[in-house]
């Protein structure tokens, strides 16, 4: 490694440029046209198909397999985008060890799934790369549709929407489109700007604008949005951070950890992000992982996981705690931030908690424990911001802190769906989820729009 990588404290440039371009190459590198063969040709092509039911999208994934055993990518792609017109970036970070390949019957009988990630990716990216479109919009509805959130259920529901002839505006409160995808998943999942290309992609279909910078009860809002439009779909996702609850977390070097992989995500030199020497995520989900193995990616000496509870009970998937460790991150379990410790107004340690399940309940033991760190990270989960709902208008139910909506993703007030991680019923906060979700309310939508004219 880089003699760099040792500076003492928060600081950039720790590799050479030649190791950060080897650290965020592409995790799963693409299969070939020979591999995609010999790999489709393992499918047992089931007919009562277990992956497709734990797909949330319910692709047809025998159909879809068959069709590259068949040397038919084309329209394996097709099978696919009927379904998730995003397959291309879920084919990338959609967890299928927890997924479709947990419940393959190649896993069940030998212990190894069929790569059914892989082949949706190389049958997405065959079809992408030639620019080959299935659908044509329908003849304009002359109805129009606001969507606010260019995320995966944004897109998902616009492009829906545009097929059937609507005209949709998508409102993005930040720079680019794209959503989790363009700003918050790994930079070594998704590399060459795929997920720019993917919202190209979509919108190609026509009938689709993205306004950029314009925020939800601060740019627009919601009242307006109902009276000048049709309909209104909310996917804004969720844009606050949990707290740690622990003194002193103002410190210089704690961040958040959502912020500091979009950060990675938009950087342009990576030698250029500062990442500390000794690094202490606090969390135990994707986020946290993605965080920390971007950190040693970095250059970090140490990087160390703390989660409250133990292994069993961590959101993120068997297989991402594997990479965690295989990139040399610590996990550890049972701890709880207290404190953290500063010098000079700058982190210097964190003071953590043990603890234990007692009378049903987690509980702090009064054991501690300090770990040296100049940066913290905090991945303990993110909340939905209603306020930006009823600034103006009539105000929408919330349920758990979230939108509350009914089972075709309509909300308590007339005209506007939601979906995505901003609804209260949203399954694990994943990408395919939302998207299923964005798809779904599209449908909504457009049965409400042509039944009686209106929303």
């Amino acid at each position: 490694m880089a003699e760099g990588q040792f500076k003492e404290g928060i600081a950039g440039a720790r590799l050479s440029s030649a190791q950060y371009a080897e650290n965020f190459s592409d995790l799963h590198p693409p299969l070939d046209h020979h591999e995609a063969l010999v790999e489709s040709d393992r499918c047992y092509f089931c007919y009562d198909a277990p992956c497709m039911n734990a797909c949330p999208t319910s692709i047809d994934i025998p159909l879809f397999i068959r069709q590259i055993s068949t040397g038919n990518p084309i329209g394996s792609a097709k099978t696919i985008f009927d379904q998730n017109i995003l397959g291309g970036m879920c084919a990338r970070v959609c967890p299928t060890e927890t997924l479709c390949e947990e419940v393959c019957v190649r896993e069940t009988a030998e212990g190894k799934p069929v790569q059914i990630g892989r082949l949706q990716r190389y049958a997405t990216d065959t079809a992408m790369q030639q620019g080959k479109q299935f659908y044509e919009r329908a003849a304009p509805t002359g109805q129009t549709i606001a969507v606010v959130g260019a995320g995966p259920a944004g897109l998902a529901a616009a492009h829906r929407l545009a097929r059937y002839g609507h005209d949709v505006t998508i409102f993005e409160a930040r720079p680019k489109a794209g959503g989790l995808n363009e700003y918050g998943i790994a930079a070594y999942k998704s590399v060459d700007d795929f997920a720019r290309a993917e919202v190209d992609y979509v919108t190609a279909i026509g009938g689709i604008s993205i306004e950029n910078g314009k925020a939800l009860g601060r740019d627009i809002h919601l009242s307006e949005l109902t009276a000048d439009y049709d309909a209104v779909f909310l996917g804004m996702g969720m844009a606050g951070v949990n707290a740690l609850r622990a003194d002193g977390e103002d410190a210089d070097g704690v961040r958040d950890a959502v912020e500091f992989i979009a950060e990675l995500r938009q950087a342009s030199d990576l030698g250029g992000l500062p990442v500390g020497r000794r690094v202490v995520v606090i969390g135990g989900g994707m986020t946290a992982v993605d965080a920390a193995v971007q950190s040693k990616l970095l250059g970090a000496e140490e990087v160390t996981i703390c989660y409250r509870r133990g292994q069993e009970h961590m959101n993120a998937s068997e297989y991402e705690q594997d990479l965690a460790a295989a990139n040399g991150v610590t996990i550890r379990h049972w701890l709880q931030p207290k404190r953290v410790l500063a010098e000079g107004g700058k982190v210097s340690g964190i003071e953590l908690e043990y603890t234990a399940f007692g009378d049903g309940k987690l509980t702090g033991t009064g054991e501690m424990l300090v770990l040296p760190a100049d940066q913290v990270f905090k991945a303990i989960g993110q909340t939905f911001v209603p306020a930006a709902l009823n600034g103006s208008g009539a105000a929408i139910a919330l349920e758990g802190g979230r939108i509350k909506v009914d089972a075709e993703g309509r909300t308590s007030l007339a005209k506007v769906w939601a979906g995505g991680d901003c609804v209260a019923d949203a399954r694990e906060d994943l990408t395919v989820s939302a998207v299923a979700a964005g798809r779904d309310a599209a449908e909504s939508m457009h049965r409400s729009l042509t039944s009686n004219g209106r929303a």
